[in-house]
């Protein structure tokens, strides 16, 4: 499943690109994150809860930062283990384009699953996967219209 989407939002380029790199916004971003560790350079370890109609799961895991070429684009990497729920793996390639002093954020999110959160039904992963990055990049929004008063 991929997911495509854009925002545009009111801080210059550089901006946008250290708050994508702020491990503390980047927590507060990601729905059900309970904990987000730096680990590496480029690698966190990650604790966060997600529900998917009867399973709730918290899954452990580690997100990677890839792809990078500053301020430009970078593709976040996340592989979780949610215990008996199964696995969860995807990633979102992010890209910054300046527009007329603001920015143009675009993304293209991935995800796989496995296991017992997989028996729920596609259409039912699908809008929880849509709703998860919808509300991570409006939240990104929000923090950054926050930063910028």
């Amino acid at each position: 499943m991929e997911l495509k989407g854009q925002r545009r939002l009111a801080v210059d380029r550089d901006t946008a690109w250290r708050q994508l790199n702020d491990p503390e916004i980047l927590r507060g971003c990601i729905a059900g994150c309970e904990a987000m560790e730096r680990v590496a350079e480029g690698e966190f370890a990650l604790t966060m809860v997600a529900v998917l109609g009867p399973v709730r799961a918290r899954f452990h895991g580690r997100l990677h930062l890839e792809d990078v070429a500053a301020p430009e684009r970078y593709t976040l990497r996340f592989e979780g283990e949610g215990g008996a729920a199964g696995l969860a793996r995807g990633s979102a390639r992010v890209t910054l384009a300046e527009d007329s002093g603001a920015t143009l954020l675009e993304y293209a999110v991935n995800a796989q699953i496995a296991g017992r959160i997989a028996q729920v039904g596609s259409r039912l992963v699908d809008s929880v996967a849509l709703k998860l990055a919808e509300s991570f990049f409006a939240a990104f929004e929000k923090q950054l219209g926050s930063d910028a008063r």
